[in-house]
Formats: C-alpha cells, sequence, structure tokens
C-alpha cells in the first residue's frame, strides 16, 4: 500500500425512524439537538449551521450522492458506516446504507463498523442516564443471523477490502466474551458463502484499553481514538479547578484543540504497523448533552492542519498507511468535516492539500 488511505466515520442518523419518534416525538433527528444547541460561553462556537448539504435527509438519493462526491473530491476514500444490532435482530438506522446497497449509488467505497453499545439517554440527549435500548448478545445464533442479515451488503463490489479482506470494525471489543466466538464464526461463514475472509479491526478510545487484549481475541487491526486522553496528562491543579468552574458557572468543561490535539497521536502505540490511528474533527458534545459536555475550543482550520500533518508525517513512514477520520457527519458532537456557515469548506480543502503532499511519499 503505497498511499495514505483515510476512511471517515459515517453517521445515518439523519433521517427520522419509529423508536427516535417514540423516545423523543416525532420527527426527531440528530438535526433536532443540533438545531437546540445553546453558547454556554463567549467563545463557545454554537449553534453550528450546515452550509453546502443543508439539514439533509438520509433518505434522499441525491444527498448520498452529494456527500460521496464531496468526501471523493476531498481526499476521503471511504465511509466506514456506524451499525446497530442490539441482538435478536433488532436494528436501528438501517435505512441509509439498506438504500445505498439496493440502488447501488453512490459509486463510493464503505464498510462497516458495529457501534455494539447501549444507548443511554444521557448520551442521546435527554436529562436522564435510563437505557433505552440495551445491546444484547444472545448467543451463537444471533451471531449468525447477523451475518446473513448483512451478507448482500458484504457482497457489493464497493465494500471496503484491505489486503483483499473485508473490512469490518467492533466499537467495543472488550463488551463481551462471545466477540472472540463472533469473529471465529463469521470468518467460517465468509468462507462458507465464497467471501474473502473479513479484516477485523477492533475500537479503542483511552490509554486504558489494552491493544494486546483486543489482538488477542482474533482482530487483525486496533483503532484508537484518542479525544480525551489528554485530561489524563493534565496536571492533578487544573483538573479540580475545572470541576470547580464547571460546577459554579453551570458550564461544560472546556479545552483548546491545540493542546488537546498534542495528545491525538501516541508515538509509542500509533506507530505500530497494526494501530490504524485517527485524525479527530473537532469536538462539542453540547449539542446532545448541555453543560455536562466538553468542548474543544479554538478548532480552526490551522490547529486541524497541525494535527492532519503530525498523523500523515507519521503514517507516511508505515506500511499500512491507514487512518480513520472521526468523523464525516457527526454534527451533534462538533466532530465532522462537512461545510459549516462559519468555515465553508476549509476544513476539507486542507485535509485534501495535506494528504496531496504526502501521497507516495
Amino acid at each position: 500500500m503505497k498511499d495514505i488511505k483515510a476512511i471517515a466515520f459515517y453517521l445515518p442518523q439523519f433521517h427520522p425512524v419509529e423508536d427516535n419518534n417514540k423516545w423523543w416525538g416525532n420527527g426527531f433527528t440528530e438535526w433536532t439537538n443540533v438545531g437546540k444547541a445553546k453558547k454556554y460561553f463567549k467563545t463557545h462556537y454554537q449553534p453550528r449551521i450546515p452550509k453546502d448539504l443543508g439539514y439533509y435527509d438520509l433518505r434522499v438519493a441525491e444527498t448520498r450522492k452529494a456527500q460521496a462526491e464531496m468526501a471523493k473530491e476531498h481526499g476521503i476514500d471511504a465511509f466506514c458506516y456506524w451499525h446497530y444490532w442490539f441482538g435478536n435482530g433488532k436494528r436501528l438506522l438501517e435505512r441509509p446504507l439498506h438504500e445505498v446497497v439496493a440502488i447501488n449509488e453512490p459509486d463510493f467505497p464503505f464498510c462497516l463498523g458495529w457501534a455494539n453499545e447501549s444507548w443511554k439517554g444521557f448520551a442521546h440527549g435527554l436529562k436522564n442516564r435510563n437505557t433505552l435500548i440495551e445491546q444484547l448478545y444472545p448467543g451463537k445464533e444471533d451471531i449468525v443471523n447477523h451475518f446473513y442479515t448483512m451478507l448482500d451488503t458484504f457482497k457489493d463490489k464497493r465494500y471496503l477490502r484491505i489486503e483483499e479482506k473485508l473490512v469490518f470494525l467492533i466499537y467495543k471489543p472488550l463488551a463481551d466474551c462471545s466477540i472472540k466466538d463472533f469473529i471465529r464464526m463469521w470468518r467460517a461463514l465468509a468462507k462458507e458463502n465464497d467471501l474473502n475472509d473479513f479484516y477485523f479491526i477492533g475500537h479503542i478510545n483511552n490509554l486504558d484499553q489494552s491493544y494486546d487484549e483486543v489482538l488477542n481475541l482474533g482482530f487483525d487491526a486496533v483503532n484508537t481514538v484518542r479525544i480525551v486522553d489528554f485530561m489524563k496528562n493534565d496536571n492533578l491543579l487544573s483538573r479540580v479547578a475545572n470541576k470547580f468552574i464547571k460546577r459554579m458557572l453551570r458550564r461544560p468543561n472546556y479545552f483548546t484543540y491545540s493542546k488537546a490535539s498534542k495528545y491525538f497521536y501516541n508515538n509509542t502505540i500509533d506507530n505500530l504497523e497494526n494501530v490504524i490511528p485517527s485524525l479527530i474533527t473537532g469536538w462539542d458534545h453540547t449539542p446532545r448533552s448541555g453543560k455536562e459536555g466538553l468542548v474543544l475550543t479554538n478548532y480552526t482550520p490551522k490547529s486541524f492542519k497541525e494535527h492532519i500533518e503530525y498523523v500523515f508525517e507519521n503514517v507516511s513512514k508505515k506500511e499500512n498507511k491507514l487512518i480513520f477520520v472521526k468523523s464525516w457527519n457527526e454534527w451533534a458532537e462538533g466532530n465532522y468535516l462537512e461545510p459549516d456557515l462559519k468555515f465553508g469548506r476549509q476544513f476539507l480543502e486542507i485535509f485534501k492539500d495535506v494528504k496531496i503532499k504526502y501521497l507516495n511519499r
């Protein structure tokens, strides 16, 4: 693999579904959270308003095509669709990808990331922390059913492959002891159905999680996302001060993006060949969680460029030149590459320019 390949996480929540209508009211989509976002301090960049693509609906084929064309034009090589399978056949937000496969458009590579976690009210916009839907691991029959439900997707010629293997990411690789069986069984099922093997990627999002432990389950690689690693490297006085300010002023924790980005890439682990690092496209969780959220301030084209160049410089020296981009369209987490009214396509253009610089190095 000569060139750096960039896979962007893609959220399919921008269309109404029955469960969201039940939990939040008719017509709810991720745009509902984006639209009610508040400014909690003077320099807080809220609300975020989409520009070129507008407040889109992912049921519309033209929207999905426009996203793919924009991504391809600016150096994104594939989307990793978040895939929701809660056990016993329960799925959510499957329609956009289902239609991508059904109508064979857009002509753009994709893979799946199984978001195997329960949905809690707090994390998804409610004041309570009750479980909205629980992630279950019912056993071997469910593992088989899961595979065959997605078989047409795996057979799609656009499905992303690494070393000719089908890319499949698991968000919480250590969540349940059945994950090892899951990997073993899916490899066997792929062979039975004349598919190439899977390239399983385990996702870890903090330094406390062991990449060795993940690889020992049978994963081919590990994807690291280090949004909050900087907080563990902050001094005790600073952490105490932030908690006090948050409580007294009733505002979210916030830190500068440039400070946090120094810890987005760990040279000890992320330089390993079987570790795939992530680029972080900003962060502001307050549209979902209000003053309980975390904000990375002063996220600018300049600070993003510095982050990209550092990651690309390291990844370009590896044989396995892969990165994940977190994210393409997580608008309610302030974590997106799509254009907004303030910056337009600046972040996309910077990503494209830096990637071209490192091609074939």
